[in-house]
């Protein structure tokens, strides 16, 4: 099974960023922000991150057109204007930037995913990009705050608990939908609470 990690650098200063990837081994990180600059956090700008990066011997990669979440194409959005994430993991921007991780992983390569939010659960490298490479066969790892691997299938566990708290009790009134169908709809729910809307440039989308 093929493996991605994701991470927040919210959650770290820049010294305890270097150890986690060195912790996991990683090689080259993916900057999947759409913008790569951070008023309060200037260590993780595109310039200067990168030549970090590069004196600890990991690569510095830029897929904001393939992996951003500001993606503004009306084909793209929901009917409520913002990115919906399904239609956008089945476009050719998505596709192109998902075989250069395939690339990269025949190489020898390990990568992260990185953008802003310390919480996986809060960012789209998750809830989209982790969503998708997890569909497809990937062991997705996401990194906490305390350096720990937060699995997707347990990232989805927390998704249930949160909209369907109560899905084990039984109801002769309801039909009952099985955990596959709940943790999509679990996903389409959190997609619509951090999915990027253009006039809501206020939210931290990375």
């Amino acid at each position: 099974m093929k493996n991605i990690y994701t991470i927040g650098y919210t959650a770290f200063k820049i010294d305890e960023f270097i150890s986690v990837l060195k912790k996991y081994n990683i090689a080259c990180v993916i900057d999947v922000r759409s913008l790569a600059y951070s008023q309060h956090y200037p260590d993780y700008n595109k310039e200067s991150f990168k030549q970090v990066l590069k004196s600890n011997g990991i690569v510095y990669r830029n897929y904001s057109a393939e992996f951003g979440a500001r993606q503004t194409e009306m084909c793209y959005l929901s009917p409520r204007g913002y990115l919906d994430f399904s239609k956008y993991v089945k476009s050719d921007r998505f596709e192109a930037g998902y075989k250069k991780i395939l690339t990269g992983i025949d190489m020898g390569y390990t990568f992260v995913l990185m953008c802003a939010e310390t919480d996986p659960m809060d960012c789209h490298r998750s809830i989209m990009i982790g969503r998708e490479f997890y569909k497809r066969g990937f062991e997705v790892k996401n990194i906490l705050k305390s350096g720990d691997i937060l699995l997707q299938g347990e990232l989805e566990e927390r998704l249930l608990d949160k909209y369907f708290s109560t899905r084990d009790q039984f109801s002769i009134f309801e039909v009952n939908k099985d955990d596959k169908q709940l943790i999509e709809e679990a996903y389409d729910l959190k997609n619509e609470e951090i999915g990027y809307k253009e006039e809501s440039e206020s939210i931290n989308y990375g």
